[in-house]
This record gives structure tokens, C-alpha cells and sequence, in this order.
């Protein structure tokens, strides 16, 4: 059956593509919970000006996340840290924490979930973070993590 989805819906597609899914899939879920409509000629009308809207939705996100790498590659954001013996910190800089300095030196918001660490960051010294603000937009920031007071 040829659908037309109203919502982003994980492998099958995006707000207004033409999709081809099984006749049950279709009655059973996606119909009935409002996610895809049967795909006519006037709604195929309406699914190509629903992927004009995306595209350009998708396009000005992607330049405000490009803006703002611009901005944040450059920086080195300084956390301060408890360090015990041995430049070992007290516990480790979480997401959040990155995320609060940065807010607080730059004024750039971040989710922390957009953020990206190989392993816990549990020492004194330069690390890397990657950032991940847009499917075309990805970069790594520096974090200089130095012992506080």
C-alpha cells in the first residue's frame, strides 16, 4: 500500500515521502495512529510541498549549526576540576559540565546529548569532545580540563 507519512518514522521515512509498506502494517499502525495517510494524487500534491517545508527547515538548521562550529572549534573551553594525587580528578567531567562552560564562556546552549567523549574524562590536561549538532554537521571541541581553587 502506498502511504504518505505525516511524521519522521525511524527506517521507514520521513514527514512526506511515499512509502510502500505491507496492507497490515499500514491498516493495523500507521493509519489508525494518524502517521501515514493513503497516498492519492492530491495528496501526493500535499507530500511534495511536505518535503519543500523539510528541506528547508533542514537546510536553515544546518546553517545555524555550522554557524555555531565555527564559533566553538576555535575555543578552548577551561573547566575547572578537585584534582587529588597525580592529577587524577575527584569523580570526572560529565556532558553537563561541558555543557555549562561552554554556555558560560561562549553563550552558546548545547544539549548535552549532542555531545560525544571516547571515555570519561577523569584526568588534568586537553581533551577532545565531539559534537554532533546536525546529520551533516559534526566537530570536536577542546576542553582544558585545569585543577580548581
Amino acid at each position: 500500500m502506498r502511504v504518505v507519512l505525516r511524521s519522521d518514522f525511524g527506517t521507514v521515512g520521513k514527514r512526506g515521502d511515499i512509502v510502500d509498506v505491507a496492507d497490515g502494517f499500514a491498516r493495523n499502525y500507521l493509519l489508525p495512529g494518524g502517521l501515514a495517510i493513503v497516498a492519492t494524487e492530491g495528496i501526493e500534491y500535499q507530500a511534495s510541498s511536505m518535503r519543500r517545508a523539510r528541506d528547508l527547515r533542514d537546510a536553515k538548521d544546518r546553517e545555524g549549526a555550522e554557524a555555531i562550529a565555527r564559533k566553538l572549534v576555535p575555543a578552548v573551553i577551561t573547566i575547572p576540576a578537585r584534582v587529588g594525587t597525580e592529577g587524577r580528578l575527584f569523580g570526572s567531567v560529565t556532558p553537563h559540565d561541558v555543557v555549562e562552560a561552554v554556555k558560560s564562556q561562549t553563550g552558546i546552549e548545547l544539549d548535552r546529548r549532542r555531545l560525544t567523549t571516547d571515555e570519561p574524562i577523569k584526568s588534568v590536561g586537553t581533551h577532545e569532545v565531539g559534537v554532533r549538532l546536525h546529520a551533516e554537521v559534526e566537530f570536536r571541541i577542546t576542553v582544558e580540563v585545569v585543577p580548581a581553587g
